[in-house]
């Protein structure tokens, strides 16, 4: 179940907020310089990130405002720290909140230090990720880009709008995966126009908030990734030195995004931090078959049709998808963009099934493609885990329309089934180790 969405009167502006689990502990998490409360939970990663903190917290998100679902504003106008610090205010009243930790990630830190430092008696603690206290390079803060630098990636930004914008430097291990890429992309575009995303970036190059980092006086935690390409390392020790007892705790990876990467790492220090100790549930550990399912084609049929006719084609495929994964006995785990993943316990049922949809995808006029692979999944509350489930999600990513592709595990497990194969090549399988064997499955003759 998605949370619910509302709102919160901040002025003359609504603020659009959600609140998830029931823990004591109020946790507002502050995002970067867009988002949308909504769309996040359409990415596996990133829901899992969010489950994860709620398993611990009463989670508090919300969107900026002029970001999101929250009031747009005019792209002159764009809210002062200041204003955001209202809003924050105003969703945690909504909230019922009278006292939080707040989680400021990326753009959100400034404002997240700014607001410990005005309203101590409002704030528990302080957990910064991947942000800084100033953007822009200067002889005693040399880390940050020179303003060339920035101008140039402004100019950059509002041109590629639209699109999986700089996913390279967002979330680089992932940058050339399709479905990823077509999440962020999305993600982007709801969050805000590209007039409005320049606007956000260009107002963080004015903020300097290095001088009230010795007047924070809440516990802080700061984490970073060392390999970050988007916020150097350096901006988060340069805040542990001078934010009094705060602790730095410096993680291994690339990526910016908390949620992509080993995001767990960054929820157990998050937890431990504010509650003492570690609580990652065990999970339930199962050997399974993962179904990834894809729409072919889907953005160009959406822009063809209109927006009435394509909620109504999407609303026919997802019932057709259900209907064969409850044929064949598969487990819906997630509807995800334009396909689902689903887990089955024998790999020639989930076979059928995936032939099955791509078979009467047809009745709609539409294609659809389909991986599989087997393997040991991690069964959680908030849905499953696992390198199986990756492996599945490449292979997907590897078929053309019309096509089921199946990894060579599945096709060793259905020997005898009747079921029939075609080579399709040696792969490597981005962030999966060593090549695969694929292979396509061949029609079932009527």
């Amino acid at each position: 179940m998605r949370p619910t969405t509302r709102y919160a009167k901040s002025g003359d502006y609504s603020i659009a907020y959600q609140v998830v689990g029931d823990a004591p502990l109020d946790l507002v998490y502050v995002p970067g310089f867009v988002s949308h409360v909504e769309h996040a939970w359409e990415d596996p990663d990133f829901a899992l990130f969010l489950g994860r903190l709620a398993s611990f917290s009463r989670l508090i998100l919300f969107d900026k405002r002029g970001t999101g679902l929250s009031d747009r504003v005019p792209v002159q106008k764009l809210p002062t720290l200041e204003e955001r610090m209202d809003d924050v205010r105003a969703v945690m009243d909504a909230a019922g909140s009278e006292k939080a930790a707040l989680f400021g990630v990326s753009e959100g830190g400034p404002m997240s230090m700014l607001f410990a430092t005005t309203y101590p008696e409002r704030i528990s603690a302080l957990v910064l990720y991947g942000t800084y206290a100033k953007r822009v390079r200067g002889d005693d803060y040399p880390w940050a880009p020179t303003i060339e630098e920035h101008r140039e990636n402004l100019d950059a930004v509002q041109r590629e709008w639209g699109g999986p914008n700089q996913a390279e430097a967002w979330a680089p291990s992932v940058a050339d995966d399709d479905r990823f890429k077509r999440w962020w992309g999305q993600y982007l575009r709801l969050g805000a126009s590209p007039a409005a995303a320049r606007a956000v970036l260009e107002m963080t190059l004015a903020i300097d908030v290095r001088d009230i980092l010795p007047a924070i006086r809440v516990p802080t935690l700061i984490l970073h990734r060392t390999g970050d390409r988007r916020i150097d390392v350096g901006g988060g020790r340069y805040m542990a030195e001078r934010i009094p007892d705060a602790r730095l705790v410096e993680l291994s990876g690339i990526d910016h995004l908390p949620w992509v990467g080993d995001g767990d790492a960054i929820v157990d220090e998050v937890e431990e931090f504010l509650t003492g100790s570690r609580h990652a549930a065990e999970p339930t550990r199962v050997l399974a078959t993962v179904l990834f399912t894809d729409m072919v084609e889907s953005t160009n049929r959406a822009v063809q049709l209109g927006d009435a006719r394509w909620r109504a084609l999407i609303s026919d495929h997802d019932r057709l998808v259900r209907d064969e994964l409850r044929r064949f006995r598969g487990r819906e785990i997630d509807r995800r963009g334009d396909g689902f993943l689903a887990i089955f316990d024998g790999p020639a049922r989930a076979i059928r099934s995936a032939l099955a949809i791509a078979e009467r995808a047809h009745e709609l006029g539409i294609q659809v493609r389909a991986g599989l692979h087997t393997g040991e999944l991690d069964i959680t509350e908030s849905g499953i885990a696992g390198i199986a489930v990756h492996i599945g999600a490449r292979v997907m990513s590897l078929a053309g329309p019309d096509e089921v592709l199946v990894s060579s595990t599945v096709k060793d497990l259905v020997a005898g089934s009747g079921l029939s194969f075609a080579e399709k090549g040696t792969h490597e399988l981005k962030g999966v180790p060593g090549a695969w064997r694929i292979f396509r499955v061949e029609p079932i003759a009527p």
